[in-house]
């Protein structure tokens, strides 16, 4: 896609044409009160040259890691070359988004692939055709919830990435309903506080398993009390790889499930583009935003696949549009797909030895005396530890061209010199103890 400016004169003829003195009139319905003279922390203008030179830095800062155990929502997981060959084919590569009903067979078949393999995984009845990432995923889960029954108010668990908790609240400010969040205890979510909090105007309860910290919370309490009234179990999956070795939330009581597929054949690349998704129970078929794609027959009894629904605001009445996402991150969806159907059943294999690696190294750090946090419950690939200098510990691994981890004190105040490591299986056991041996000597 090109992009060539307007020059004043060319913007003053469309504006004459339309009968408007200046551009700023075209926003006269946007109330006052959501005008921005600037945005803060916004850099000036740059130059061509400058922004290349810039991207070049940051790339070489990022690329001076030779080994990462840094996770928090984005996990360094191994891609099959096959991905990037199928997936850089020009029919994929280069296709049009999908707005139209008429759109190839080929990307509506791939399309149908990903939707049904993420429904199997999440134990649902359906998959939208992939969102713009997990947190837009659950910001639009939460929105489908409030549409659904009318109700104000949405508990998020503390214990949910909080990026993607922002986007929530930024949702919320929005629509206009009400976001209030239910605290931890030793690292999950409290199911006492929690039913304090719980009442008649809940309309969804969030709850990301396994947690920002790793840690796997149990889901069935929470949907033995949303279940008895009108509120909609939101379980999200910010590591999707969990889903290989943890039963699917569906199955555990989840009404909608909502996360990221970055980690099923995407790379880091520098934070994007990646995809989100929901699945959800058969009755939100008619609520969920995005598109779905369905199986039916031609009239020759050809299998063939249609646009079944597309909740947009140009293809339906705009009071009626449940979302203002309008399309799907099409060419990262079709990766996932390309990568469970090589992995397929080996995926619990894989899970398993993210699992068995993080325990691997969770063992040797503690043994080591290094503080370990949230030993009674279990954990899939994260872990908090707390070093006797965190900030020791940043400076040292860096020498060593080694990313330890993320210090989680902005996030979380209260777990100030903490360290959110990950472990999947691009970390051998000689990584491990690595790891070890170098944060040994930061004491």
């Amino acid at each position: 896609m090109s992009f060539t400016g307007l020059s004043p004169a060319d913007r003053k003829k469309m504006c004459d044409a339309i009968g408007i003195s200046s551009v700023g009139e075209l926003f006269s319905d946007i109330p006052s009160q959501l005008h921005i003279s600037s945005v803060e922390g916004l850099p000036g203008p740059l130059s061509e040259i400058e922004i290349e030179r810039a991207a070049l830095v940051v790339e070489s800062e990022i690329r001076q890691f030779r080994k990462t155990f840094l996770g928090a929502g984005a996990y360094n997981h191994y891609v099959p070359p096959v991905v990037d060959e199928i997936s850089s084919r020009s029919e994929f590569y280069t296709s049009y988004t999908p707005y139209q009903p008429e759109v190839s067979q080929g990307t509506l078949g791939a399309i149908f692939e990903f939707q049904t393999m993420m429904s199997r995984l999440c134990g649902m009845d359906l998959t939208n055709a992939s969102m713009y990432d997990g947190a837009t995923s659950m910001a639009e889960a939460a929105m489908m919830a409030v549409r659904t029954n009318g109700l104000g108010k949405v508990l998020v668990s503390r214990g949910v990435h909080p990026n993607y908790r922002k986007v929530l609240d930024t949702y919320a400010w929005a629509a206009g309903f009400e976001v209030e969040q239910i605290p931890l205890i030793d690292g999950i979510t409290d199911i006492n506080k929690f039913r304090g909090l719980y009442g008649e105007n809940i309309s969804a309860v969030i709850i990301q398993n396994p947690n920002f910290f790793g840690l796997i919370e149990d889901i069935e309490p929470f949907s033995e009390i949303t279940g008895a009234g009108s509120s909609i179990l939101i379980t999200v999956v910010a590591e999707a790889m969990s889903l290989g070795m943890l039963r699917g939330p569906g199955e555990l009581g989840a009404d909608v499930v909502c996360g990221e597929i970055q980690s099923l054949g995407n790379p880091l690349n520098f934070g994007g583009p990646y995809a989100g998704y929901i699945s959800a129970k058969k009755e939100f078929m008619r609520r969920i935003p995005g598109r779905l794609v369905g199986q039916t027959l031609d009239s020759d009894g050809n299998r063939v696949y249609t646009l079944t629904l597309q909740t947009r605001e140009q293809h339906i009445r705009r009071e009626k549009a449940t979302s203002n996402i309008c399309t799907n991150e099409g060419l990262v969806a079709l990766r996932t797909a390309v990568y469970l159907s090589l992995i397929g059943v080996q995926l619990k294999e894989l899970a398993v030895l993210n699992h068995q690696t993080a325990c691997y190294l969770h063992g040797k750090l503690k043994d080591s005396g290094i503080e370990t946090l949230h030993d009674k419950t279990p954990f899939f690939n994260e872990f908090v530890i707390k070093p006797s200098s965190c900030e020791n510990v940043m400076s040292e691994f860096l020498k060593h061209g080694i990313n330890p981890g993320l210090d989680i004190s902005k996030l979380y105040p209260e777990y100030e010199g903490c360290i959110l490591l990950c472990a999947t299986e691009m970390i051998t056991k000689d990584d491990a103890d690595e790891y070890v041996r170098i944060i040994g000597g930061c004491r």
